[in-house]
């Protein structure tokens, strides 16, 4: 397999990423899609996520030009960009890891991962994680997402990886049951 991991560099890897986010999103896939597959709940327009890349660039697995994956990183510079993610910066802002409070420490947010139907189980889900580690470890300790719990695939995943459940709520807008996940850098070398 010829996979490539790099950051995002130009406008057409940011409309692959919208397009692989289209298809996966949880309004155009059923329920038993979802179950099986997993979902994305966020939809991202091309000039939020071109200002994300700009800031701070995504990871992205292309294979012949195709794209297999993505792990967007979201700096917390975007905490009120996104309305729909607004109460979630707002918690982790009154959250604490190891005793002390989130806000004093260096993390950024996962905005979304996702791989292409047809490179599932190929490792990608894991080489997106270890690239964007590779990318940003110098620069911060952690790294936070919320998966929902009824994606299965997606939160057997983040726990391969290496991610910890440091909080569940349930949605009060859609009633959905969140795990808010951090990786800890630090902890493993």
């Amino acid at each position: 397999m010829n996979m490539q991991y790099k950051t995002v560099e130009n406008e057409h890897e940011v409309r692959q990423i919208l397009a692989l986010q289209a298809l996966n999103h949880v309004s155009n896939l059923g329920a038993d899609v979802q179950k099986d597959q997993g979902f994305v709940t966020v939809k991202h327009d091309f000039d939020m996520l071109w200002a994300m890349n700009q800031m701070a660039p995504s990871i992205i697995a292309v294979q012949d030009g195709q794209l297999a994956g993505y792990c967007l990183m979201m700096s917390r510079a975007f905490d009120h960009s996104i309305p729909v993610l607004i109460p979630m910066f707002e918690m982790l802002d009154r959250l604490e890891w190891k005793g002390k409070p989130l806000v004093d420490q260096s993390w950024f947010v996962i905005g979304q991962v996702c791989v292409a139907r047809e490179f599932r189980g190929m490792g990608i889900f894991d080489g997106l994680y270890q690239h964007i580690r590779e990318q940003y470890a110098n620069e911060y300790d952690m790294v936070i997402t919320e998966v929902a719990w009824r994606n299965e695939r997606s939160m057997h995943a983040h726990k391969r990886v290496g991610f910890e459940v440091l909080h569940s709520y349930q949605d009060s807008v859609t009633n959905e049951n969140w795990a808010v996940v951090i990786w800890d850098w630090k902890k493993q070398s």
